[in-house]
This record gives C-alpha cells, sequence and structure tokens, in this order.
C-alpha cells in the first residue's frame, strides 16, 4: 500500500461524510470486484492497441457505480489515456435540439484530463503537446511548423467535421507563434464547444462551423484521433447518471437519445471507431424498464440482452453490460478497515470487535442492504470515527448502540411517478391512460 497524503486523507473524509466518490486516493479504500475490474483493464489496453470499447455499468442507487467508474477513470489516465467525463442532467445529454447535448460536451471537455492534470481543464495542455510536437518535427525535418501541423492533420479532413477542427488547431498554432492570446484563448474555447453561433465563431477564428447538438458524437471521435496524434493513447469519454434519459418525459426526446447510444454501440462493436472507450453508469431501471428504459428501444434490447447462459452463478463479463456484483460482508469488513485506517493511521484505536459490532448493529436495522448499497453505512461510519477523534473520552460501544442508520432508497426515481401519473406530460406521445 502506497503512503497516504494529507491532502488525499481529506479529500477522502470530506467526500465519504457527504456520501460522494473522493477524486482522490480511490486505491487506498477500494475492495472487491476484482475480476470487473480486471476486464476494464484489458479494454483499457485494447484502446491503447487502436481499438474501442463501450460498457454500461449497472447497478442499484448507491451500490458503488460512480465509485467503480472513477476507479477505471484512474486507471485510464495510468495507461496513458486521456479522459473526458460528465454526468448527465436535465440541460445535459447526448441528443437534443436546445443546446443540451453541446452543454454535455462542453462539460466533458471542461474535465478533460491526462496523467499529469488529473483533476481536469487539461485541454490546453493536450493542445500545447501536438502544437510542441510538430514543432520539434518540423525543426528536425528543417520545415515550417504550419506545414507539418497540415500533413499530421490531413486525414481529419475524411471526418465528419474533420476540416474545421484541423483549421482551429492551426488557427491555435498562428496565435502560439504570434503571442496572440487571444486566437489561443477562441480556439481552445471553440475545441470546448463553448461557442453558441456560428457568426461568433466566423468573427473569432475564421471558421464557419461550430460545435453543435448534431456534431456531438463526430467530435469525440475527431477528439480521440487528435489526442493520439498528441501522443496519448486512446480516449476514454464516461456518462453517469444515464437514469436521466429514462426520466426524460417525452418518449420523442427518450428516443432520440437511445438512437443515439445505438449509434455509437454499433460503431464500437462493428470496429468503426479507433482509440475510443465509453463507459456508462446507470440503474437496472434504466437498463431494463421496457417501457421507459432501454430495453424499450428494441435494436438496444437485443444488443444488451443478457448472456442467457450465465445463470445461477455463473457470470459473463464479455458483454457491454457490466452488473456490479453487491460487496460481500467480508468486502465490507475490509472497505470499513480501509477507512478506519486512512482516519486514524495505522496506530489504530478502534478494535476490530468494533467494526463486526458496527456491522451486527447495521444488519439488524437494515438488512442486507447494508453491504449491497454500502454508501449510508460508510458514512455512518465515517460520521463515528470522527465522533470517536474529537470526543477522546467517549466509548465506541456507547455509540453504536445509538447509531441510527437508513435503508439507501436513492431518490433517482422519486419524480417519476408525477411524469408517469393520469395525465401525459407535454409532447409525449405515448398512451400514458387510457379508458373504454
Amino acid at each position: 500500500m502506497s503512503r497516504l497524503k494529507p491532502r488525499e486523507r481529506d479529500a477522502i473524509v470530506q467526500a465519504l461524510r457527504a456520501g460522494v466518490v473522493p477524486k482522490l486516493g480511490l486505491r487506498h479504500i477500494q475492495v472487491g470486484r476484482v475480476r470487473e475490474i480486471e476486464e476494464l483493464v484489458k479494454d483499457m489496453d485494447r484502446l491503447a492497441d487502436g481499438g474501442s470499447a463501450i460498457r454500461f455499468i449497472i447497478g442499484e442507487y448507491g451500490s458503488g457505480k460512480t465509485f467503480f467508474m472513477n476507479l477505471i477513470r484512474l486507471v485510464a489516465l495510468e495507461k496513458g489515456l486521456v479522459v473526458m467525463f460528465a454526468d448527465l442532467a436535465p440541460d445535459r445529454r447526448i441528443h437534443a435540439t436546445g443546446g443540451q447535448a453541446r452543454g454535455l460536451y462542453a462539460e466533458m471537455a471542461r474535465n478533460l484530463s491526462t496523467r499529469t492534470k488529473p483533476d481536469g481543464g487539461a485541454l490546453a495542455s493536450v493542445v500545447e503537446r501536438f502544437v510542441s510536437t510538430a514543432h520539434r518535427e518540423a525543426e528536425a525535418r528543417d520545415l515550417p511548423t504550419g506545414n507539418v501541423i497540415r500533413e499530421k492533420l490531413a486525414h481529419f479532413e475524411e471526418l465528419t467535421g474533420g476540416f474545421e477542427f484541423a483549421e482551429v488547431i492551426r488557427r491555435y498554432w498562428e496565435g502560439h507563434e504570434n503571442g496572440d492570446e487571444e486566437l489561443k484563448s477562441s480556439a481552445l474555447r471553440w475545441l470546448r464547444g463553448e461557442f453558441a453561433t456560428r457568426t461568433d465563431a466566423r468573427k473569432a477564428l475564421g471558421v464557419r462551423t461550430i460545435i453543435n447538438d448534431a456534431s456531438v458524437y463526430d467530435h469525440l471521435k475527431l477528439m480521440s484521433a487528435f489526442v493520439v496524434e498528441a501522443g496519448y493513447k486512446g480516449l476514454l469519454v464516461g456518462m453517469d447518471e444515464m437514469v436521466n434519459l429514462y426520466k426524460l418525459t417525452s418518449s420523442q426526446a427518450r428516443n432520440a437519445n437511445y438512437e443515439q447510444i445505438l449509434r455509437i454501440l454499433n460503431d464500437v462493436l462493428q470496429g468503426s471507431a479507433e482509440n475510443l472507450g465509453f463507459l456508462m453508469g446507470g440503474t437496472p431501471e434504466f437498463l431494463m424498464n421496457t417501457r421507459r428504459g432501454l430495453y424499450s428501444y428494441e435494436a438496444l434490447q437485443s444488443r444488451l440482452a443478457e448472456n442467457t447462459f450465465a445463470r445461477e452463478g455463473l457470470v459473463d463479463l464479455s458483454g457491454p453490460v457490466i452488473r456490479l456484483a453487491s460487496l460481500t460482508p467480508e468486502d465490507l469488513f475490509v472497505l470499513l478497515a480501509n477507512v478506519r485506517r486512512v482516519m486514524q493511521g495505522e496506530d489504530t484505536a478502534l478494535p476490530d470487535t468494533a467494526l463486526e459490532a458496527f456491522m451486527t448493529h447495521c444488519s439488524e436495522r437494515i438488512g442486507e442492504a447494508y453491504f449491497r448499497t454500502p454508501r449510508n453505512t460508510v458514512t455512518a461510519f465515517v460520521n463515528l470515527l470522527a465522533v470517536l477523534e474529537q470526543n477522546p473520552g467517549v466509548e465506541w460501544s456507547d455509540l453504536i448502540d445509538d447509531l441510527d442508520v437508513a435503508n439507501d432508497q436513492g431518490d433517482d426515481m422519486s419524480d417519476i411517478d408525477e411524469a408517469t401519473g393520469s395525465q401525459p406530460a407535454e409532447g409525449d406521445d405515448d398512451l400514458v391512460s387510457f379508458k373504454l
């Protein structure tokens, strides 16, 4: 186990107390799910070798989907990939006509991370690395740098939107050469999808198109090709909170998003995408509901259906869907021990018997949910340790008896009932209620 830095300790403790996933130090608390991780590590290797991958990470609310996706994100960074991650939200989705898809792309571009900049905001350094590499190559070949950049990006012009993409990179180089910070900033704004109108883009950069709702997936493919030219191994795109698509009240809007997912899935499974991978996190309802989930779109249902031979304890992790298995009670014990070590160090004052008593108490209160969806259990344990740390005279046994742990129901579906009630939502053409 590598040494825990104070910054990592603080980040882990604050995140776990709030019931969210820490961005730093995941390796210090990770337990279980070895086979799933091994399978995803193979995917990262496949991306680095020029292949593609797509995985739907499916688990109950609070079961550790986001934690698992963040862990794979860190693996991808270590493997030399560039990572773009974002959560879907009402104003951010894969397909739209009112700017929501561009909003998702802009959020992913802002969160773009590399090994040296794992917290996001790495787009400028990726572009700078590409330009520097081209400049060094130009000097070695005694050619103008602009010519080498054109050479490296020549094949982009065969891709949808590639001509403008290449032009923006050349404009960035011009700004770099002439010390024009405004031009460089405009180029980065274009690459991040922050231009709302073509007029603004033409005025700032001389290009006639922008990244819009219709071109988001095409630009993800362009970005994967670009990061490879910049010397990275590939691009991993992560989208969490996919249940927001399930929540769309308009069936037309849902189907348009599912159609886009189908397009991505077909490209990946047929080998049309290169150095490009997707992780999509959602609940079982988002996947399997035949009225509003992915299974409501017949082409997706047939491609994402489970292997009929994988039953009675048998698993198949080679398909696009990865169902996160529940942590075992033994896994949870190790997890709590890891949290204890993070908060109290190696010379811990809390014995193993306290961990066992805590787990027994949780089991009596909320049954097997305490290890199946462990978020609330871990948060309660962190709160327990915090009180013990700040009140040296208090006995752990006194605190555990008074501890109140609630079952983590989550709020993913809290607003669905209203949308599926007796009145159809505006723009929805489903027969929500029908009486003779």
